[in-house]
């Protein structure tokens, strides 16, 4: 029951589209320009760095706070603190879920990267600087978000892994290995969401950061 009201809290929180609304109060709807997703990226290209950035942040943050309050509140109960990692980490899956299929918008939101920044700052700060490291790096040379939003991804699963193997999360051997899979879950639903963007990549066609091919 703790595990299902998680995501449903989550998937709440999700249903905040960012760029959707910002566009909305800027006279237009994102979801008609550039790629048509409602995420940070295709903000940032449509309407530049400023809405890139408050989009990005409005995402991130959505998932960073109730994860991370969730996270502190778990911990401090005896009978949750072997599980307050796992808990937060279903509530960043619904917030992803509700991110990337937001009812009122047909289904049809964002790719869930920024979500999934708040949710990787949640966890651990080696976890955050790794992951920030390989974006800014992946970025900086390819010129590609994508390709740093895929490794972004696997990072995410790795280090999760490494860490809870380590004993760095508290958690119980059983909530480890359910964990695991969830990190996976998550990690492969943005790779998944990313399904178009590996095909432009391979056939030579993805969008630079600056919109050039």
């Amino acid at each position: 029951m703790g595990r299902i009201l998680c995501l449903l809290a989550g998937y709440l929180f999700g249903l905040m589209q960012t760029g959707y609304i910002y566009s909305k109060l800027h006279g237009t709807d994102i979801r008609q320009h550039g790629s048509g997703n409602s995420g940070a990226t295709n903000v940032l290209r449509v309407m530049g760095k400023k809405a890139g950035l408050i989009v990005f942040l409005g995402d991130a943050f959505k998932a960073l706070i109730p994860c991370t309050l969730l996270r502190i509140y778990l911990a401090g109960q005896p009978d949750y603190a072997q599980v307050a990692y796992l808990y937060a980490l279903y509530l960043g899956f619904g917030v992803t879920l509700g991110h990337n299929f937001p009812f009122y918008m047909g289904f049809k939101g964002g790719k869930g990267v920024a979500v999934m920044a708040g949710l990787v700052a949640c966890m651990d700060w080696r976890l955050t600087l790794i992951c920030a490291v390989l974006f800014a790096g992946a970025v900086f040379i390819t010129h590609y978000v994508s390709v740093g939003s895929i490794l972004v991804a696997l990072a995410f699963f790795l280090v999760n892994v490494y860490l809870s193997w380590k004993g760095e999360y508290g958690l119980s051997d059983p909530a480890r290995t359910e964990f695991w899979i969830l990190s996976a879950v998550v990690a492969g639903m943005a790779i998944w969401r990313h399904r178009a963007n590996i095909k432009r990549l391979i056939d030579g066609n993805e969008n630079m950061i600056w919109g050039k091919k």
